[in-house]
């Protein structure tokens, strides 16, 4: 008999170790698995023809960018499945929208969420579409869901206004948000009146403000025809997918990456301080729909 080497390798170990890498393999491809499974789903659709040839939004192209991302998002084959999976015939929906002058959330998508809400058996007395008067309506005071639809834009205190910030109306002291440029808005989202309510956000990205100076500064030529919706169940993934597609704009325009200012970090902390959803981009799975012309993303 031949005496035993250490590097002596018998079929038994072979095949011993080929199940250990076998095991391993699948233990691997399990946590690969596992981390797809993680990934939070945005929607992003455009549409060419958002606008009309007098430059008015047209609604029936508006409900078919919801409904085509509603789909999407929640791997069904109607609308009306998606949203009857959000609502039932015993919800009261407070449609949280946007009214500032200049870029308001459109009524043409305010209409699209509120027929489809209705459709889910929602009666119409129990929708309602709000902005400054949230706390006095009895539609949001008595809500069981909410819907979160606003444009995003650049803003003089937070960085961006996004749909993070869409809820600081429902504090009777909006103000007290405003410290370290709005760092902790996602505290609004565990106020009694918000929370666990939101079953699904709208960021509006029309015509988005991708550059202002001073408060309520509002410029035409820093928008543009982006013709865009943002859609998804978490606001932070949904605002972070915004962010990214305003920061490309501006380096597109400016020539230069050129850091949105006050940053707007109220995003990020949503995610590791506050814990509400996901800024991180690697953790997104981003669906994109429709018109690919300068997507920036």
């Amino acid at each position: 008999m031949s005496k035993y080497s250490p590097d002596m390798v018998t079929r038994r170990d072979f095949m011993r170790g080929a199940a250990v890498l076998m095991i391993g393999a699948a233990f691997n491809a399990q946590l690969l698995a596992s981390d797809e499974e993680k990934l939070t789903r945005v929607v992003l659709v455009r549409d060419e023809n958002l606008f009309d040839s007098d430059g008015n939004i047209d609604s029936v192209v508006v409900q078919k960018m919801i409904d085509e991302a509603v789909v999407k998002l929640f791997d069904v084959n109607k609308p009306s499945e998606a949203f009857g999976q959000l609502f039932t015939g015993k919800d009261i929906v407070g449609i949280k929208s946007n009214e500032w002058g200049p870029l308001p959330t459109p009524e043409a998508v305010e209409n699209a969420l509120a027929m489809r809400i209705a459709e889910a058996g929602v009666e119409e007395k129990n929708i309602g579409v709000d902005d400054r008067g949230v706390l006095r309506n009895p539609i949001f005071t008595n809500s069981t869901a909410l819907v979160n639809s606003r444009p995003m834009r650049t803003h003089h205190w937070s960085g961006v206004g996004s749909l993070l910030k869409n809820y600081i109306m429902f504090d009777p002291k909006p103000w007290t948000y405003h410290d370290n440029y709005c760092a902790d808005l996602a505290k609004l989202w565990k106020l009694p009146i918000c929370e666990g309510k939101t079953r699904l956000n709208v960021l509006v990205m029309f015509t988005p403000l991708f550059h202002g100076v001073g408060r309520h500064h509002f410029d035409e030529k820093y928008t543009w025809g982006y013709n865009g919706l943002v859609i998804g169940t978490d606001p932070v993934a949904c605002d972070a997918v915004g962010l990214a597609i305003l920061q490309a704009k501006r380096a597109q325009y400016f020539g230069e990456e050129s850091p949105i200012k006050p940053t707007p970090h109220h995003i990020l902390f949503a995610d590791t301080r506050h814990k509400l959803g996901v800024a991180d981009l690697s953790k997104i799975e981003l669906l994109r729909i429709g018109w690919e012309k300068d997507i920036l993303i």
